[in-house]
């Protein structure tokens, strides 16, 4: 399956950037890098807006605001879905259909829309399939 595009919430890419979070760091870390090799990476402007609060605000340890922005501005160079009405609109009929929460239905939508293969999550069931897209969490193949 080389050449799929992967999905990656915001968990996965905080991880990647916590240095607290000990193995998961470095799983994140060794599952973003194998993304930037094969130009497979994606990501939503959702999931860089929680990404930005999360790691200034939430952490042990927070970066500074300058020290997120430049994260972020590097993986601006990976494909980055915008969410707009129609996401609104798709989310709301995939929470629907799914009983997913409206803000990981709002995640499965933008992947649809970028038509990833997977989406690599700790928040949805690992090994689920939502609209045809693989749903993984990273973290469960380590343990």
């Amino acid at each position: 399956m080389n050449g799929d595009k992967i999905f990656v919430d915001t968990n996965v890419l905080v991880y990647a950037h916590d240095v607290d979070a000990s193995q998961k760091h470095q799983i994140a870390q060794r599952l973003l890098s194998d993304l930037w090799n094969k130009r497979a990476g994606v990501l939503s402007v959702q999931v860089l807006q929680e990404f930005y609060v999360t790691i200034t605000r939430k952490l042990i340890h927070p970066l500074t605001a300058r020290e997120a922005r430049n994260i972020i501005r590097n993986y601006l160079t990976w494909h980055i879905e915008i969410n707009d009405s129609l996401s609104v609109l798709n989310a709301s009929r995939i929470e629907e259909n799914y009983k997913l929460s409206f803000w990981d239905a709002l995640i499965v939508a933008a992947a649809s829309r970028a038509k990833v293969t997977k989406v690599q999550t700790e928040d949805l069931k690992s090994g689920q399939v939502i609209e045809g897209i693989l749903i993984e969490n990273p973290f469960l193949k380590s343990t």
